[in-house]
């Protein structure tokens, strides 16, 4: 008998609100809310294009040529994007997870992530995803450090929102201060700068047109609970991410080189606890100790 190359599916539902998250990469392949599709989506038999749905992990973004230095050592990763020279997203949005929880609103995978020649070091890993009828999905990523060395470690994951119509059309709210200029190979060119005055000022919320858009962005505004959310406002609906205070950093991408059909489709809107190139410059980078655990969450609603 045969199965789909993203292996088990799990789907998961709470009130108007339905998912399925995959084995492979523990990743969100479906979200909607009352029908209506909330993230871009693909086929269970198809592998996730230009990362839909992934979890970026230990590392988000790029690692600028695969090379770093920690705590002495010099590492080099594989080079995942050789078009740009760069290591990307992580080593294990195609792995198999393992399932560890099962409810109907919700699913926790598993995955041991064990030391390679370019990442030295041994992580357990889990994905929790829960619906709310009313708070709509609930992602929550924690790392334990199983190992005997402290880990460099980076999370991020990569949904495509959706309003239901082309982005260009629709009104996008980010609330960021500022935003991380990068060179032709996507790499951050320089610190941070004010997003005042620029095109990447949108706190206030515009439309988009046809901007073109793949930068991370910092100095999230949050509110009182302490989230900061983007929101992606279509003629019909609004699809909102958030995402808590383990992530000061986001990746808005306007899916401008991701398969033609879907081009400009959807917003990515990427949740991320570093910027790129993080394990080369060290800038928020977490020193994961034997034994220690870090926890993030993020999630995405309807309206």
């Amino acid at each position: 008998m045969s199965e789909p190359i993203t292996g088990a599916q799990y789907e998961i539902s709470a009130g108007p609100y339905r998912a399925v998250v995959t084995e492979a990469g523990a990743a969100l392949r479906t979200l909607t809310h009352h029908g209506n599709a909330l993230i871009l989506t693909h086929g269970a038999d198809e592998a996730a294009p230009a990362a839909f749905g992934q979890l970026l992990i230990p590392w988000p973004n790029r690692v600028d040529r695969g090379r770093y230095s920690y705590d002495g050592e010099d590492h080099q990763l594989d080079l995942s994007d050789p078009a740009l020279g760069g290591a990307i997203h992580g080593l294990v949005r195609w792995s198999p997870w393992k399932l560890s929880e099962r409810r109907p609103d919700g699913v926790t995978l598993t995955h041991r992530l064990l030391g390679s020649a370019g990442y030295p070091f041994r992580l357990d890993l889990e994905a929790d995803y829960s619906l709310h009828p009313d708070r709509g999905l609930t992602v929550r990523i924690t790392a334990s450090n199983a190992g005997s060395r402290t880990a460099p470690y980076g999370h991020g994951a990569h949904p495509y929102l959706t309003a239901g119509e082309p982005i260009d059309a629709c009104t996008v709210t980010v609330p960021a201060g500022r935003y991380l200029p990068v060179n032709d190979r996507m790499i951050p060119d320089g610190p941070p700068r004010q997003v005042t005055g620029t095109p990447y000022d949108l706190r206030e919320g515009r439309v988009l047109g046809d901007q073109k858009i793949d930068n991370a962005f910092t100095g999230l505004t949050r509110e009182s609970d302490g989230l900061a959310w983007v929101h992606l406002a279509g003629s019909r609906r609004t699809t909102s991410c958030w995402m808590d205070a383990a992530h000061p950093w986001l990746e808005v991408f306007t899916a401008d080189t991701i398969p033609a059909g879907i081009r400009r489709q959807g917003l990515g809107v990427e949740p991320m606890t570093c910027p790129p190139n993080a394990f080369a410059t060290g800038i928020d980078l977490i020193d994961l100790k034997p034994g220690a655990r870090h926890t993030g969450s993020w999630g995405v609603r309807g309206s």
